[in-house]
Formats: structure tokens, C-alpha cells, sequence
């Protein structure tokens, strides 16, 4: 289970000495419902090559066995096509964390993204280039892979996913700066529009928000992984984590990090704390979380019940 079961010396370790291998295991679905396909083969193809680059390539220098790849799911549904080898698209990205000891395997991200326009021709690979824009898919699919693989290791170590923010921030310059000129104009790359890609690459390299950033390792691997051993050292931890989420809230009211985080969590919170002992520590969770999160207040108030 990746990085579970590797003492934390032997990660610093590959660190010094990387290797290389494929971080992710995508699964990539293209749909075209409401748009006339004529060549439904041409879906399945993309889909295909949208998998193969996620799947295929190393974005980082570090050594990840087949069982520690990070488990996440890109759903593209295309809505308009106009010209051909032109589409525009809404996505859903999905990753997720095994959870050690368990079965269970628990969501890190769940995120709407409502502005893909790319071009595809099915005769051409996907190509990509770090340090230069070559196109709006590639530069899609590699921005996220950079978050999924920050947002992993945020979960592993406090604020370990920091690198990997900092190279999707490249490929959204180069992006924002270059899309436009190619006829891929893609507006989630700037700051037009609220709730996009933008927004969600600044939110997660926000200092403001940091508090929210390095909840995640006390929430994941200080409160869930030791969860069935330590289950009151666990739920101390994910209270501390919480504490963070609320102070990110309260400082930057509706930002969309904290909204993501309760859209994905509500529910395993209350499912952590349904059976806890301490009904003072049980109370400030309502508490907290139904001031910051009052879309969910009934879900955290049947806690007290």
C-alpha cells in the first residue's frame, strides 16, 4: 500500500536516489450523448489515448511499485464539436486513497471542471513538453495529473505535495498564455470565471489556506491509516484537521477548496465520530462543522441524537 508500509527514512531515500515509473492508474471514460457522432470508434480511440498518457508516462522521478499507483478516474463529456477535430467538454476528476488496514478506500478530490476545449486528431499521439505549451489536451491532462499526484502526497507528508503544485502552476502559464493563440482558447486557465482549474491551483498554493493543505496529512495519515489500531488517537487527529479546515473557511468564506472538502467528506466525518466516546469532542464537531459547512448542518447535528 503505497507508502503505508515504507518506513519513512526509505522514502527520503528514494528521494535522494529517484527512479522512475508511472505514478497513476486512470481510468478515463468519454461520453458524447447530446452531440451527433457519426464515428462512435473515434470516442473509444480518445478515451483510449487519454488513458495511455495518464497511464503511461512518469511525472515525477519518484519510484512507485504497481500496487502503490494513485487510483483516479477522469470522466470527459463532450458537448459541442465545432469544427471538426474540435470539442469542448465538461470533466469530472475523481481520485482516491486506500485507507491502511481496510479495504476502504477514501476520496482526496472530487472536481468539476466545466471548460475543456481541446483538438484530437486520432492519427496524432498526445504529445507534451514541461517547460513548453504544445496543446490545450496535453496541457489538461498533465495539469491535473499534477494535482492528483500533490494532493496524494499532501496526504502522506505535511505540505508534500508542493513540488507537483508548482509544476501544474507552469503548465497553466504556459497554457494561459498560449492556448489562446492556437484557437484552443480555454477560459479555466485564468481567473475569468469562478469554480475553475485557476481557482483550484490557487487555492490549494494560497498561504492563507495552508492550514487546510496540511490538515490533510493529520486527517489522512495521522487520523485514518491508524484508525483501526488507535481509534481515539485517530479521531484526535482528525479534530485537529477539522480546526484547520475551520480556520481556512472562516479566513476565506466560500472558497472553493473548503466547499470541495465538504462536498467529499460530510459524510465520513459523521461516520467517524458517530461512535465516539468523548461527547464533549463529539459536541465541538457539530459545532465547528456546522458553522463552516450549514449546507450539511442536519447531517452533522443527527451526531448528537
Amino acid at each position: 500500500m503505497r507508502k503505508l508500509l515504507i518506513p519513512l527514512l526509505f522514502i527520503c531515500s528514494l528521494a535522494a536516489h529517484p527512479g522512475r515509473a508511472q505514478e497513476l492508474k486512470a481510468l478515463v471514460q468519454v461520453t458524447a450523448e447530446n452531440v451527433p457522432i457519426t464515428d462512435r470508434q473515434l470516442l473509444q480511440q480518445m478515451q483510449n489515448d487519454m488513458q495511455t498518457f495518464l497511464n503511461n508516462r512518469a511525472f515525477t522521478s519518484q519510484t512507485y511499485r504497481p500496487d502503490e499507483r494513485i487510483n483516479c478516474r477522469l470522466f470527459v463529456g463532450i458537448n459541442k464539436i465545432p469544427e471538426n477535430g474540435s470539442y469542448e467538454a465538461t470533466a469530472r476528476i475523481v481520485t482516491t486513497r486506500p485507507v491502511y488496514g481496510t479495504g476502504y478506500e477514501t476520496n482526496l478530490m472530487t472536481f468539476a471542471d466545466k471548460s475543456w476545449v481541446f483538438k484530437y486528431n486520432p492519427q496524432t499521439p498526445i504529445d507534451y513538453s514541461e517547460n513548453a505549451y504544445v496543446g490545450n489536451l496535453s496541457s489538461l491532462l498533465s495539469f491535473y495529473a499534477y494535482i492528483i499526484i500533490g494532493m496524494d502526497q499532501d496526504s502522506f507528508s505535511r505540505l508534500g505535495g508542493s513540488p507537483y503544485f508548482d509544476r501544474a502552476r507552469n503548465i497553466l502559464n504556459n497554457a494561459s498564455a498560449q492556448s489562446s493563440s492556437t484557437n484552443e482558447a480555454d477560459k479555466g486557465w485564468n481567473d475569468t470565471e469562478a469554480n475553475n482549474r485557476y481557482w483550484l491551483l490557487n487555492n490549494l498554493q494560497d498561504p492563507q489556506l495552508e492550514a487546510l493543505r496540511s490538515g490533510s496529512y493529520a486527517y489522512y495519515r495521522q487520523g485514518l491509516d491508524v484508525f483501526i489500531e488507535k481509534p481515539v488517537d485517530a479521531r484526535t487527529s482528525i479534530f485537529t484537521a477539522l480546526q484547520g479546515v475551520q480556520q481556512a473557511a472562516i479566513r476565506r468564506p466560500g472558497t472553493l477548496l473548503a466547499r470541495s472538502f465538504f462536498t467529499a467528506k460530510a459524510q465520513e466525518i459523521t461516520d467517524i465520530f458517530r461512535t465516539a466516546p468523548d461527547a464533549e469532542q463529539k459536541k465541538q464537531v457539530v459545532t465547528m462543522m456546522s458553522e463552516v459547512d450549514p449546507t450539511n448542518s442536519a447531517r452533522y447535528q443527527a451526531l448528537l441524537r
